[in-house]
């Protein structure tokens, strides 16, 4: 609040100007500053981080009798390749015969189509449990427990993601974006071997 105060010396002179003080009073400003912070530390808190969930593997060296064994027709390779160029293959080589390569890209119908075609058996078993909750049959922790089996079950595909040194970051992202909209369960981020880089070469002549 401002206030002003007049202060006056003796009698009153004609032809001078009174002379007043003003004295502005900033109170108010705290409760205005508390109330601010108030507000901006309750906005702050409902705000949820958009980040992506990565598992890391264990430093610890694992026996070749406890890893874990890929079948082959549930292994996908994507190989993440320069100027947005994506390739992929499933299984591995057998009998002196190397998988197809395909090229594709990163479009509803590119990468993503061929993800779920493969995540078929799993997208139909999450879309029954999200039915069931609709329907209270199964409440949400015991969705999403089955959800997270259905995911690491032995017929869910294993995805695993290779990027050369042309490959940018960008591109390892959406792929990663890829795995959490097709509800890839098994997926890794592995080195790129000189095998796969012929694979790519072979694709291009």
């Amino acid at each position: 609040m401002a206030e002003m105060n007049v202060q006056e010396k003796g009698g009153k002179k004609k032809g001078k100007p009174k002379k007043m003080s003003t004295r502005v009073d900033f109170t108010p400003m705290v409760d205005l500053g508390f109330l601010l912070i108030t507000f901006f530390m309750l906005t702050t808190t409902l705000i949820k981080p958009q980040t992506m969930e990565i598992s890391m593997p264990a430093k610890d060296k694992v026996k070749e009798e406890d890893k874990t064994k890929i079948k082959a027709s549930k292994a996908i390779t994507i190989i993440l390749g320069k100027n947005n160029k994506v390739f992929y293959y499933f299984g591995t080589r057998e009998n002196n015969v190397d998988p197809a390569t395909v090229e594709s890209n990163f479009s509803p119908d590119g990468i993503r189509k061929m993800l779920l075609d493969r995540n078929s058996e799993v997208m139909n078993k999450i879309d029954e449990l999200k039915n069931d909750k609709l329907k209270r049959k199964i409440s949400e922790d015991t969705m999403k427990v089955r959800i997270s089996r259905a995911k690491g079950s032995k017929n869910a595909p294993v995805v695993m993601i290779k990027a050369t040194n042309e490959a940018s970051y960008k591109n390892l992202v959406d792929v990663l974006d890829e795995m959490l909209i097709c509800n890839i369960g098994r997926y890794a981020i592995v080195d790129v071997t000189p095998y796969d880089l012929g694979l790519i070469e072979k694709k291009n002549l």
